[in-house]
């Protein structure tokens, strides 16, 4: 009984075997391996070709984006963010076309697949709202100009410089350079403070019983002397005497605008000098707030 079990399955794995020999042998090696060859070949070149291709169609952009920066009248920041979007579009259309060469050289029926995933993108539409909220937001953010690359601008609750707009996302980095990645759904408000002359504010408080015309000598001495050094103030100092400068303290305040992005480096080395030359002049200023009773 032993004896036949065994015969019997002896029999199974050489008759399997035997299948499996049949089978290796009927391949015909020689045009897989042919196959196989032609179409790595293939693909190679075409990776190749949209490589060069790529290299080519990002040189001509830039060269083009270039010959427009020399003119005066363009936008610096605005060309950057043209130039940032027409890399990526370009660069979505050439993956876009390696995949499907590819997929072509595999066989892949690519007309059905796109058909396919019409359907699936209709099922699928109520899940991508979002998505086509980016989309369109971005659309009207870079055709309405609201903001380009190299602006300063408030978007909520992130403040900081642009250095990628494209119709998806926005990025802005803050000035702790924290690199924020906003979806363009949400960019309700932007608050661009790269547009205009923005205000340099200066308080630097006072005692009351100061003397203020020996206060107000200094500060025109000091925006005689300074205002020439400084091409990127676009208005002048305004001075405008002792006043209440809140919580309850007196002081002065001057006021000038300068050129978006100038405003912080002028209100530093003004404010600076101010207090230089009213401490010289023997002017107590108040080193911490001080309690009027």
């Amino acid at each position: 009984m032993d004896n036949n079990v065994t015969d019997s399955v002896v029999n199974d794995v050489v008759e399997k075997t035997s299948l499996f020999s049949q089978y290796w042998y009927s391949i015909d090696w020689n045009t897989v391996i042919s196959n196989v060859l032609t179409t790595s070949i293939q693909i190679i070149f075409f990776l190749i070709l949209f490589y060069v291709v790529k290299r080519i169609g990002d040189f001509l952009i830039s060269q083009a984006f270039t010959r427009y920066r020399k003119k005066e009248s363009i936008s610096v920041n605005r060309l950057n963010t043209l130039n940032s979007l027409s890399k990526n579009l370009f660069h979505a259309l050439l993956g876009f076309l390696v995949a499907y060469s590819v997929l072509t050289v595999l066989g892949v029926p690519v007309g059905s697949l796109l058909a396919g995933a019409g359907v699936i993108g209709l099922a699928l539409s109520l899940g991508a709202q979002g998505f086509v909220s980016d989309i369109v937001n971005g659309f009207f953010l870079l055709l309405e100009k609201q903001l380009d690359v190299g602006d300063v601008v408030d978007l909520d609750t992130v403040s900081g410089t642009v250095v990628d707009v494209n119709l998806k996302t926005t990025q802005v980095k803050s000035f702790d350079g924290t690199l924020n990645y906003v979806p363009n759904r949400y960019i309700t408000i932007v608050s661009n403070k790269s547009r205009e002359d923005m205000q340099a504010l200066i308080n630097i408080r006072l005692f009351p019983d100061a003397d203020i015309q020996k206060v107000s000598d200094i500060i025109q001495e000091v925006n005689e002397r300074m205002v020439p050094q400084y091409p990127e103030i676009t208005e002048k100092p305004s001075y405008t005497g002792l006043i209440d400068i809140g919580d309850g303290q007196t002081g002065i305040r001057v006021t000038m605008y300068t050129l978006n992005g100038q405003q912080y480096s002028v209100q530093h080395s003004f404010f600076q000098e101010y207090v230089t030359r009213l401490t010289e002049a023997g002017i107590k200023i108040p080193l911490t707030t001080y309690n009027i009773v």
